[in-house]
């Protein structure tokens, strides 16, 4: 088993024998109207963000969908909006084209001449329902739009408008969508009342089958996409059941990031979409991997899409640094590794465009050149990788990558979990089983006639690099992703962490699914890293704790700790300053929450102490959770009969 990352690979930029096209980098906002101020404030400080991120040469666009579609010219004395109404009937037909409502060159602006006018528009967007409510009889009819989100229409209204210039003006443009909820009007909506009430935490159907996407009009979409040259990022702000099952493919195949924030309070969009902004990104990428004759890919696994005609060529609209791309092996029919043989070979390459920014894209309106200083550049990078072979299990058992097998087993979790997550659960439950009794088979521990069920080690004691294993394959039973009926998760929430999962490199993910605890003896002094995440650190005696749950950052203080320690800690102490470096690494920024155990609520911090939980995510009295797990998984190997 292997996995790599892009970062991974050694880079060898080739040239394909043509010079290098002038293009610019191309960026839509698409903004929901039906929604609340709160979302518009956030959305407004999201977008600001994204043009300071912004090089001042690129071209930025806004637009707004409800019932209506609206273009906004921000390039004169005012911000201009031209309307396109959206029709209510399915088959997503506009009256009206979007280019013949705006040209081009005024729908777009670059960012360094009219930032402030961008800025301006944005202040301008008000939510549907502030400026349309019905007040007479007479607008009853009207008054039912005012709460419709004609999403589909909008976004493929948009690829459509998009896809004339693609190749001209631009080779990739990046659309931002903003949701507020579930698309309810015209081509492309989501009927999620039918469904019953999925706030309620019904995530899976009778067949234990997690809830299915409700139509295929949003992969088409996605292709779609991908052939106008576009990448969609959707952002859904909501904690209303909005159907991401049906709307991820949107991102994933285009190439985007899908995003959940459950409410505005808590967002960190602004900082997430800066982020996701200056980090360099690819597009138009091919990834093959070959291997010696020995062995064949079994599985690949990532957010990309088989070539049509060429077996293990993957092709990806869209990606950056943090992208990652997992592979499962296994040998041919009948073939082995020998003594006499060659080193087993892997060979990597990665082709890919990228746009480079030469010098000051300083865009004044005087010089019409100035967008001419981005090009695009078409890369290729080849990696040869040779490894070594043994004979003796030991020896592989001592090279394990617990992370890397931790992430193939979410992937093919995942994917079973599709058809039926209870079986995927039992799946999982085995895997570890079975992988303890070779284990235990290899290093002689029970010998068959040996009866005594308490020999068979649970616990990988004879080697180190097994020894997380148990406890990660206990934290993903635990999480959120395979839980069928708790009423605390939220079924979009489920849905984004398929996407969120699927999408992390092998370090991160496993920071995901089972957090790291530091405790701290003083602000300045880290004492240890905690194997245990149990309440048992409830009677530690040291008084500060930091939590790294990926996408949560917890400071704990004990309510014995001294009067004298500073809550929160101050910004110049060694406990803050790992928190801001852990906040700067990150892809996604993460909540940061201070919480004193004397005086604030703790469940926050409490519900990431995995170990005090049964399987079915209920906390239980005592440290009980993961060592009763460890009995059931020993009672399992048992009944192998090893």
């Amino acid at each position: 088993m292997w996995c790599s990352e892009m970062t991974d690979l050694c880079f060898f930029p080739g040239e394909e024998g043509e010079a290098a096209a002038a293009t610019t980098p191309v960026y839509v906002a698409a903004i929901d109207l039906s929604s609340s101020e709160e979302f518009l404030e956030l959305v407004k400080s999201a977008l600001l963000a994204a043009l300071e991120a912004l090089s001042p040469g690129s071209l930025f666009g806004i637009l707004t969908f409800s019932s209506k579609i609206g273009l906004y010219d921000v390039q004169g004395p005012i911000p201009i909006v031209k309307n396109v109404f959206i029709p209510p009937d399915s088959d997503g037909t506009l009256h009206v084209d979007l280019k013949d409502a705006m040209p081009f060159c005024s729908f777009l602006a670059p960012v360094g001449t009219f930032k402030d006018r961008i800025a301006e528009a944005l202040e301008t967007i008000k939510p549907i329902a502030s400026w349309e409510r019905a007040t007479t009889a007479s607008q009853v009819q009207d008054h039912a739009l005012h709460h419709t989100r004609g999403f589909g229409v909008a976004i493929d209204a948009l690829v459509n408008y998009l896809s004339v210039e693609n190749g001209t003006t631009f080779e990739l443009a990046r659309i931002f969508a903003f949701l507020s909820g579930p698309p309810n009007y015209g081509a492309g909506q989501l009927d999620a009342r039918s469904k019953g009430d999925h706030n309620t935490g019904k995530v899976v159907d009778s067949n234990n089958t997690l809830l299915p996407e409700e139509t295929s009009f949003y992969k088409n979409l996605a292709a779609s996409a991908v052939q106008a040259g576009a990448c969609v990022d959707l952002f859904a702000i909501t904690n209303e059941y909005t159907d991401l099952t049906s709307l991820k493919v949107l991102s994933v195949e285009s190439g985007g990031s899908l995003f959940l924030y459950s409410n505005t309070d808590e967002s960190t969009l602004p900082q997430d979409i800066y982020k996701m902004l200056k980090r360099p990104y690819a597009f138009g990428c091919v990834l093959r991997l070959r291997t010696s004759p020995e062995i064949k890919i079994a599985d690949s696994y990532g957010h990309f899409f088989p070539d049509p005609q060429y077996m293990h060529v993957q092709h990806i609209n869209c990606c950056d640094l943090f992208a990652s791309y997992t592979y499962d092996f296994e040998f041919e029919k009948d073939s082995q590794f020998s003594r006499k043989s060659r080193p087993p070979i892997l060979q990597i390459a990665f082709k890919y465009t990228m746009i480079v920014h030469h010098g000051d894209a300083s865009d004044d309106a005087s010089n019409s050149g100035s967008r001419s200083k981005f090009s695009v550049q078409r890369r290729l990078r080849v990696r040869t990788i040779q490894y070594n072979t043994t004979a003796n299990i030991w020896d592989l058992y001592d090279f394990v990558d617990p992370d890397v097998v931790l992430t193939i087993l979410v992937h093919q979790v995942i994917l079973a979990s599709l058809s039926d997550v209870v079986e995927a659960r039992l799946w999982l439950h085995d895997w570890l089983a079975i992988f303890i009794a070779q284990y235990n088979k290899a290093y002689k521990n029970v010998r068959p006639a040996d009866s005594v069920v308490s020999h068979i080690d649970v616990d990988f004691s004879n080697c180190s690099q097994l020894q997380p294993l148990a406890r990660l394959v206990f934290a993903f039973l635990v999480s959120p992703l395979l839980q069928v009926q708790d009423e605390h998760i939220h079924p979009d929430y489920q849905t984004y962490l398929q996407c969120l999962f699927s999408a992390l490199e092998p370090a991160s993910l496993r920071q995901a699914i089972c957090p790291t605890l530091s405790s701290y003896s003083s602000l300045d002094t880290e004492a240890e890293v905690h194997q245990s995440l149990s309440r048992s650190v409830f009677t530690s005696e040291r008084p500060i704790f930091l939590l790294d749950a990926y996408t949560d950052l917890l400071v704990y203080y004990l309510p014995t700790a001294s009067p004298s320690i500073p809550f929160p800690p101050p910004r110049d102490c060694l406990l803050r300053s790992t928190v801001d470096r852990l906040k700067q690494e990150r892809a996604l920024t993460p909540r940061l929450a201070f919480i004193h155990g004397a005086r604030d609520d703790t469940t926050t911090f409490e519900k990431y102490l995995i170990e005090d939980r049964g399987l079915d995510g209920t906390q239980l009295d005592g440290s009980t959770g993961f060592r009763s797990f460890l009995e059931e998984v020993r009672s399992r190997v048992a009944e192998f009969g090893i």
